[in-house]
């Protein structure tokens, strides 16, 4: 039960960090033309699979899969460079 609350926990780290990173950092850099950050997310999901014995990749792996959903409208769209939409952001939203 307990490490079912840490893979909980690290995925919900992981959402925050993707949620700062898009509402706070990138308008903070002038929206880049940057990889959008599901890709990132992407990534540590599969580095966490390919290492999946060990404890520590497996929580990365749930960082990955909450950095994942954080952006998870720009993975359905296949956005995967450039700037996002000007407007409003919102925190608690998947994007």
């Amino acid at each position: 039960m307990q490490i079912i609350l840490l893979y909980i926990l690290a995925a919900f780290i992981g959402y925050v960090i993707g949620r700062i990173g898009h509402v706070y950092i990138q308008p903070l850099l002038g929206n880049p033309k940057n990889p959008h950050h599901w890709i990132y997310g992407f990534i540590l999901m599969i580095l966490g699979l390919i290492y999946y014995k060990n404890f520590w990749w497996q929580l990365i792996f749930y960082l990955g899969l909450g950095h994942f959903i954080s952006d998870l409208n720009d993975f359905l769209h296949f956005k995967i460079l450039g700037p996002d939409k000007e407007g409003k952001k919102r925190f608690w939203h998947i994007d």
